[in-house]
């Protein structure tokens, strides 16, 4: 495997967006309530998302296999990570790491700022507290997803 993580070209975003509905439905959907799902479905599917990712307000990191996208995470509120998601034939292969470790390094060096956040799917706690990320309340569900948020000092 020869992985290659940068920020995603414009001609990306629709391949970058199914990826993260099909790990999400593999992944998260169980946990969900179905108001829970259809939000995430209209978040990632919402043209003004979209429309901010092409003028470069929300930005997205891919991870690539060759030409494939297998991962993914986006930055949003100049600090926050969202949509980390890998490819679940990838999962243990330190994509979803590296994605997470460029993210914070381009906000310390790039943006200069010194805490990173997000809310992680109950599941995925552990592999953040991995990289060094806190738990800062227990879960809760909004819009019918649970998630835990944690941050980092970068």
């Amino acid at each position: 495997m020869e992985l290659f993580v940068r920020w995603a070209r414009r001609e990306e975003w629709e391949e970058a967006m199914r990826l993260a509905w099909e790990t999400f439905m593999r992944y998260n959907s169980s946990e969900c309530r179905p108001e829970g799902i259809r939000s995430f479905r209209e978040f990632i599917t919402d043209e003004r998302l979209k429309q901010a990712f092409y003028e470069g307000s929300y930005q997205l990191m891919v991870a690539l296999d060759g030409n494939r996208i297998v991962g993914l995470g986006s930055l949003r509120n100049v600090s926050h990570l969202s949509l980390l998601f890998v490819d679940g034939a990838y999962h243990r292969r330190g994509i979803g790491k590296a994605i997470v470790t460029t993210l914070c390094e381009y906000l310390k060096n790039e943006v200069g700022e010194q805490y990173v956040s997000l809310t992680a799917s109950p599941h995925a706690v552990e592999f953040y507290k991995k990289l060094g990320f806190t738990v800062l309340s227990p879960a809760t569900s909004p819009m019918g997803v649970p998630v835990v948020p944690m941050e980092k000092r970068i």
